[in-house]
């Protein structure tokens, strides 16, 4: 059935050939320099012995990403908590789609709350724009990661849309893998967390069924990250202020680069998952006449409506939003101190955008700008709410 689609060019490579990519791997200075980078003290000669004992991608998964994961999350957040896990089903696989706020570790923090609950970790859908060196490109895929293409031609895109399609069908339905997945390509830089249909349209193409019931066999079930900092903010007010200066303005290899580390090795605050119920039963009742387009919508407004409210809610949030508005509506939730820090987190922050010549226009629209990124969760579940209530 996913013969014609040469799934093997995208997918996690196989358990036999783990050792092999895992000892090619090992040998590689980027590699090397990487662990060196976020583990400055650790033993490599050790570490390489250990890895080379590992037998296949679910032993690396609990026996060696668990750990350093734990690790990372006691160096650089507050606290992982979660919610919904028994919406994780052990009978069969599931699309997680959420939304996106850390190159990495949304799908890795994910995996986590999974790890922590004995549950089977998820494979990661990553676009092959980070995959800057080949070394890079075996890592993800020795560690349970799909690659998506981007930057295609149209009909280059059509064929990688349909292989993409096949594969998370594949993985789902035949494998009994679960996948992740972001509900837009890239990162929402101003944290308005919206389902890109074309992302739904790609998810429905394969199947032998309506796009409803193509949608419906994969399992699709929200998740909602919430970081209480987010440590790419002034990064990502950076390329807001770039794009505002040259609308042509591209991002390069190296800020991407940079976004990965500072994601993973800089604060986080307090972090939280809130696992939805699966969508199938909602997409089951959508009428078998609906157009195409109307189930894509439908759908889109499913997953955008479940990951609003399960937003985790911070006091920084409330504060952000009377901080762009210029007004004091929410100074019920936090206190004038936390109201102070925050502004200089932002200030603070700011000084860190190495933008020639910033101007006080500049940077105030570099706060506008932050402030949206943290205020933009709360107006979205205040109105997931309104509508669940009326």
């Amino acid at each position: 059935m996913f013969e014609e689609y040469n799934l093997k060019e995208i997918a996690p490579f196989e358990d036999s050939e783990f050792r092999d990519k895992m000892a090619e791997l090992v040998e590689e200075p980027g590699f090397e320099h990487a662990v060196r980078w976020v583990m400055p003290d650790v033993d490599y000669a050790e570490f390489v012995k250990e890895l080379l004992n590992v037998p296949d991608k679910n032993t690396l998964q609990t026996d060696v990403m668990g750990p350093f994961l734990e690790f990372l999350a006691s160096k650089t957040t507050d606290g992982i908590t979660y919610d919904g896990i028994e919406n994780v089903p052990d009978d069969h696989a599931s699309t997680f789609i959420t939304n996106h706020r850390d190159i990495v570790l949304d799908a890795s923090f994910l995996n986590l709350c999974f790890l922590r609950n004995g549950k089977p970790t998820s494979e990661i859908a990553i676009g092959d724009n980070l995959l800057i060196y080949e070394w890079i490109a075996d890592l993800v895929k020795i560690n349970k990661s799909f690659i998506v293409k981007r930057n295609l031609k149209m009909t280059q895109a059509l064929k990688a849309a349909m292989q993409l399609s096949a594969y998370i069908h594949y993985a789902i339905m035949q494998k009994h893998e679960s996948v992740w997945i972001a509900q837009r390509e890239g990162r929402a830089k101003d944290s308005n967390d919206v389902t890109q249909e074309s992302l739904m349209k790609m998810l429905a193409l394969e199947g032998k069924g309506t796009t409803a019931q193509n949608l419906e066999m994969i399992h699709l079930t929200p998740v909602s990250i919430s970081y209480e900092y987010d440590p790419n903010d002034y990064l990502k007010a950076k390329e807001f202020l770039l794009k505002e200066r040259d609308p042509e303005f591209k991002k390069s290899q190296h800020d991407d680069l940079l976004s990965m580390e500072t994601g993973l090795l800089q604060y986080k605050g307090r972090v939280h998952f809130s696992i939805s119920k699966d969508l199938s039963s909602l997409i089951a009742r959508i009428p078998a006449s609906a157009k195409r387009l109307d189930v894509i919508q439908q759908v889109c407004s499913m997953v955008d409506n479940e990951i609003h409210l399960g937003y985790k809610i911070y006091p920084i949030n409330y504060i952000a939003a009377d901080l762009l508005k210029e007004n004091a509506a929410y100074a019920d939730h936090y206190t004038p101190a936390e109201c102070d820090a925050f502004d200089e987190y932002i200030e603070r922050q700011i000084d860190k955008i190495d933008v020639p010549d910033l101007t006080p226009a500049d940077r105030h629209f570099l706060r506008k700008k932050m402030f949206e990124m943290y205020a933009n969760p709360l107006y979205n579940k205040l109105a997931a709410q309104q509508r669940q209530n009326s």
